[in-house]
């Protein structure tokens, strides 16, 4: 099974700088972690079921490109 991908070198903030604070640094690589877990489990149970890769990898684009902003309430 292919390694899953390392969480990105900086997580850049709102304001334009890296975020820094150790803790949030932890949990964002600890939800990068758990996200790529999930999505490739999905992925792979989609393809193993017959869903063209091609297409799966657009479904998935899709919902994260579908995602609510929690900063605009939703």
């Amino acid at each position: 099974m292919k390694a899953l991908p390392k969480p990105p070198p900086a997580w850049p903030g709102a304001d334009g700088k890296p975020v820094s604070c150790n803790e949030k640094l932890k949990m964002l690589a600890e939800n990068h972690m758990e996200a790529a877990t999930v999505l490739r489990d999905v992925f792979e149970d989609a393809v193993l079921m017959g869903v063209d890769e091609a297409a799966m990898r657009q479904i998935l684009n899709e919902l994260v490109a579908a995602l609510p902003s929690p900063k605009r309430g939703g």
